[in-house]
């Protein structure tokens, strides 16, 4: 009697799962046409993704290109997940689906914030091109030649030989000083004249040397100007152009300066220093002799010139550090640059 009241209570039981049991039999076969659907979705867009016309819409830039090739496979297999779920009768999960994933992506735009933007600005300067590789940039206070650029950070080589790093996003936001971008130029530096010198003649002297000087050029020319009156002295500003890409700049103004000074202390122009006045509280003796005058400043004979040619002193580096990065660097050195 007992076990046939329990067959009895289990009874409803078995049938709901012997119905569940027949339902999913009745549903594998749409099941398995629906993993078919999604599977074949797969392998076309990974088919599209390689055609030539798909490379074609960056062909200039390899980000642009993998971006294309990547949307264009994800875009047909989502089409396939919403084909499989029409024949399941499952297009309810799509907006359940769909909520979720933009809560997802909320929550992990706000924790890869950071890598995001560094993203999005590579993305964004791959297609402006800012600089190419090799120029000589300043961005954000930090100074060194393009190596590369990749999705994440922009690749420099410091004049001193380091490899440094700067996130993308700092780089498209920064300010960035292209130095190869013009190759000409210009430096200046001070020199203090007497106050009863001939101003004149010290700037055509000083205009006169800086043209002599190789690697200097001729147009636009040396010039110099009159720019304050100081304590002992009067400013006169010196200026020079000079081609970067056959001449060390900085090489270039050092010699500038140099043979300036020289020039104008063999013309016996005064370039007084700063003069202080001492107040001595002793009365000194009223016998005492003088200080003898000091001897004339001897000329210093004249230098050979100096090699101001460019020097290439991190050029392996750069080479060592764009092999490295070539299946990744975003820059094209044909591409037009903004």
């Amino acid at each position: 009697m007992a076990a046939d009241t329990r067959a009895t209570e289990l009874a409803p039981s078995l049938e709901r799962l012997a119905a569940e049991a027949q339902a999913w039999l009745e549903y594998l076969p749409l099941l398995a046409v629906a993993l078919v659907v999604v599977l074949l979705a797969w392998l076309l867009g990974g088919w599209l993704s390689r055609r030539a016309i798909v490379g074609r819409i960056a062909r200039r830039n390899p980000f642009m290109q993998d971006l294309a090739r990547t949307t264009v496979r994800w875009l047909v297999l989502l089409a396939g997940l919403l084909i499989a779920l029409e024949i399941l009768d499952a297009t309810a999960l799509v907006g359940a689906v769909l909520g979720t994933a933009g809560v997802l992506g909320v929550a992990l735009g706000f924790a890869f914030k950071d890598i995001l933007e560094n993203y999005l600005a590579g993305l964004l300067m791959s297609l402006r091109q800012p600089f190419a590789p090799r120029d000589h940039v300043v961005i954000d206070g930090n100074e060194g030649v393009i190596v590369a650029l990749t999705s994440r950070a922009t690749i420099l080589m410091t004049p001193d030989g380091n490899h440094l790093r700067l996130p993308n996003a700092l780089v498209f936001r920064g300010v960035t000083l292209n130095y190869t971008r013009n190759p000409s130029r210009r430096f200046e530096f001070d020199v203090g004249i007497g106050v009863d010198e001939d101003l004149v003649h010290a700037q055509s002297l000083g205009v006169e040397t800086l043209r002599g000087i190789e690697g200097l050029l001729t147009e636009p020319p040396p010039r110099a100007q009159i720019i304050g009156l100081g304590d002992s002295s009067v400013k006169v500003r010196y200026f020079g152009w000079v081609d970067q890409r056959s001449h060390d700049f900085g090489t270039v103004m050092g010699e500038a300066i140099r043979r300036v000074k020289l020039a104008l202390e063999r013309a016996g122009l005064d370039m007084p220093e700063p003069t202080y006045r001492v107040q001595i509280s002793n009365k000194t003796d009223a016998g005492a002799r003088p200080a003898p005058p000091s001897a004339p400043a001897t000329q210093t004979p004249l230098e050979p010139p100096v090699d101001t040619r460019a020097r290439n002193d991190i050029d392996r580096q750069i080479d060592q550090e764009q092999r490295e990065t070539a299946g990744e660097n975003l820059l094209d050195p044909s591409a037009p640059r903004e």
